[in-house]
């Protein structure tokens, strides 16, 4: 409990003065977010915020984790020490940042909304999923079963082939997912800090029944979960409507693909979808969309996609539809940890 109490107050302190910091440079450099030409009409004036603030939140997790991990060499009874697994799901966020950052650069260098093209954003991403599948294969003892929530919940063993398809599939499509959602101000990085909050509830408690879940480093886990919530707290302290700064694909791709690491390693697959649903429903609106618009003569099913602009063109203000997001995320994670829990019960397992 000590680690992730350090975790969280580094991650919070480190996000909260880094993203002051960048808002301040960033400003200074003129790195503004070009907003696309066919969003809101509303969304014009955010023309010129600073954005990649993606870079504070994952500074800010990574330090956090460094933190906590320290504290070990520091006397404390603790069986602090870094581990494989942690090491790798932490490999993959900041990996991932780094294809985000990419991004970003070239859409503020540039001065377009448009940063990397499709097959060179496609090839950074499966790179980094191919990698963290090689690594978590190779360097853990990662359970091949499609899961729900424990390795064994359904019994289907994929094989080494079929996990490694399914990982690659779910980093990458989670990556994207919050890439949709960062849309409005604060909108990714507060759901992001609920379902954070879920996977350090998951970790941790797998790591108090051992037995139970066989995640032999799910405290290094649930330290790298709550190093991502405190570093999109103190991200979202300047990011909340109206915000100062944007996290741009810095910062969602990493949040992304820090879900899917987490789900993937704590053996969590099909739990993520649920305590993800925001993510999940923005996805599909997109998907949806342009379903509709190829197959009905440019007929649209949604004012706009995803579909946080169809609200906010039905008239609703920003805020309402950000805070009733937000609801959404937290009903959806609670439902995912109450399943969790339950579970936990129905075997048994000692609280």
């Amino acid at each position: 409990m000590i680690r992730l109490l350090i975790a969280a107050a580094t991650s919070v302190g480190v996000s909260m003065f880094g993203t002051r910091f960048l808002i301040d440079l960033l400003t200074r450099k003129r790195f503004g977010q070009p907003v696309r030409e066919d969003g809101p009409q509303g969304h014009a004036v955010k023309a010129g915020t600073p954005t990649m603030g993606g870079i504070a939140i994952v500074i800010g997790a990574f330090t956090g984790y460094v933190a906590a991990d320290i504290i070990h060499f520091l006397g404390f009874d603790t069986p602090a020490v870094f581990t494989r697994t942690g090491l790798i799901v932490m490999g993959a966020i900041l990996a991932t940042a780094v294809v985000g950052f990419l991004d970003d650069w070239i859409k503020i260098s540039r001065e377009r909304n448009l940063g990397l093209n499709k097959r060179a954003k496609i090839v950074g991403l499966v790179t980094v999923a191919v990698s963290f599948v090689v690594a978590m294969l190779t360097l853990t003892n990662v359970h091949t079963e499609l899961s729900f929530t424990r390795w064994d919940s359904t019994g289907l063993d994929l094989t080494r082939v079929g996990w490694s398809i399914w990982a690659i599939f779910l980093l990458i499509a989670t990556a994207n997912a919050v890439n949709l959602t960062d849309g409005l101000d604060g909108l990714a990085s507060g759901a992001a800090i609920l379902n954070f909050a879920g996977y350090t509830f998951i970790a941790f408690w797998a790591f108090r029944n051992p037995d139970a879940y066989d995640i032999p480093h799910a405290l290094d886990l649930a330290v790298i979960s709550v190093s991502m919530l405190g570093g999109c707290v103190g991200f979202l302290w300047w990011n909340a409507a109206p915000a100062q700064i944007f996290m741009g694909d810095t910062g969602s791709l990493a949040i992304g693909a820090g879900l899917a690491a987490l789900a993937l390693a704590t053996n969590t697959h099909l739990l993520l979808p649920i305590m993800g649903m925001l993510f999940v429903a923005e996805t599909v609106s997109v998907i949806l969309q342009v379903i509709v618009f190829r197959t009905r003569n440019g007929k649209r099913l949604f004012r706009m996609a995803p579909i946080h602009h169809h609200f906010e063109l039905a008239g609703w203000p920003e805020t309402r539809v950000i805070i009733r997001f937000w609801l959404m995320s937290g009903l959806t994670t609670g439902v995912g940890i109450g399943i969790f829990y339950w579970d936990s019960i129905r075997q048994g397992i000692p609280a």
